[in-house]
């Protein structure tokens, strides 16, 4: 990275840019830009099923920003925290099989449909990490574990997609206090994640500086919601959000977020044209709606990024009355939504030739190429585990 201010700001535009929503803290992060710190950045993920548009498409848009700010890139692959979650059937091997065979290339991938380099990516695998660090890595954890109380502890269970409520065992208990290690472990200083894991990174900035001598920087993603909302928890989310009631909100958001635990919500990286249409004429739309609408989500954080990377507009075709309107910017397509000038059917149809076009690699490699053979064995082991 140059040392001149064109540089930082340059850097510091590529990360504000959408799907990131937060940036903790953005005067933090123009620090380490103005001192010429070299960034380290890291996103983990649970190996937990087939990988969607929310974690592959939208998580990987951001990473292909940090890339092209020239900012080294690691995908941690959560195996151990996983487990402790209970996926695929709380069967450690088959996590890391799974972790080192479809889900690495489901991420691979992903990156490449966004115009990332997979092959800049560094691929670390929890366990073989935590072998390696030894008796510091738990050294960490439990000096994190003395600075969380027990009801942060359980308030912070909502960053493995469960309510704080449910019940829960005691390795559950520690997710947290490992997410905050897993940071200063590997000496990033640029957590990523979805809004859904911004309490395990508010705690690490918070500890950071006097337990580990620095503080991270944490950016957020925009949280993809599912094709098929629930009415009740549409409401609880209005309700929440009118009365800032922050747990009920994230509690809310666990229920409508795109989710590989359940298919019937989420749009896969590798899902047959037929099926991306069938998904998205079922989606919930509701007309001159924008906030909670999924088509709009969609439109708005996957493929208008894919549609400004490569200066293009985005068309919609009107179905009864016929002839294209063409959008040069989001901001006029929603507000001619919302004004009721476009159709929720017409919208759909446009989402649909955009998401075909956008996952056309990953269909590719899963579907006719040498990744058929991981998919495969993916829809085999989720046939028989939870």
């Amino acid at each position: 990275m140059k040392d001149s201010l064109e540089e930082p700001t340059k850097v510091l535009d590529l990360i504000r840019k959408s799907p990131a929503e937060e940036i903790l803290t953005e005067e933090k992060l123009t620090e380490y830009l103005t001192q010429n710190k070299r960034l380290i950045h890291y996103i983990g993920f649970e190996i937990s099923g087939l990988l969607h548009i929310g974690n592959g498409i939208l998580c990987m848009q951001k990473v292909a920003d940090f890339q092209k700010a020239g900012i080294n890139t690691n995908i941690f692959l959560a195996d151990y925290h996983s487990w402790i979650n209970k996926k695929l059937g709380s069967d450690l091997d088959l996590i890391k099989k799974v972790a080192g065979d479809y889900f690495k290339e489901a991420i691979k991938y992903s990156l490449l449909c966004v115009g990332g380099d997979p092959n800049k990516v560094n691929f670390i695998l929890a366990s073989e990490f935590y072998e390696k660090m030894g008796i510091e890595y738990m050294e960490n954890v439990l000096k994190i574990s003395k600075k969380i109380t027990l009801s942060k502890a359980k308030k912070s269970m909502t960053i493995m997609g469960r309510k704080s409520t449910d019940s829960a065992d005691l390795a559950q208990l520690i997710y947290t206090p490992m997410q905050v290690a897993d940071i200063f472990s590997l000496g990033v200083n640029i957590a990523h994640g979805g809004m859904d894991q911004r309490k395990a990174h508010v705690i690490a900035i918070e500890i950071g500086e006097k337990e580990f001598g620095y503080k991270p920087i944490a950016v957020h993603n925009h949280i993809l919601l599912g094709v098929n909302i629930d009415k009740n928890n549409r409401e609880k989310i209005i309700r929440a959000k009118k009365y800032n009631e922050r747990e009920l909100l994230d509690e809310a958001f666990v229920e409508i977020k795109m989710s590989k635990s359940k298919p019937e919500s989420a749009i896969f990286i590798h899902d047959t044209e037929e099926k991306i249409k069938e998904k998205i004429k079922k989606a919930y739309c509701p007309p001159r709606e924008l906030e909670i609408n999924p088509i709009i989500d969609i439109q708005h954080y996957v493929i208008w990024p894919y549609i400004a990377e490569r200066g293009e507009t985005f068309e919609i075709a009107n179905i009864r009355k016929g002839g294209i309107k063409i959008y040069e910017n989001v901001k006029d397509l929603e507000k001619d939504y919302l004004m009721g000038k476009i159709h929720p059917e017409d919208l759909k149809q446009a989402v649909i030739k955009y998401l075909t076009e956008i996952l056309a690699p990953a269909r590719k490699y899963f579907l006719e190429g040498a990744g058929r053979k991981y998919l495969e064995e993916m829809r085999e082991i989720m046939s028989r585990v939870r």
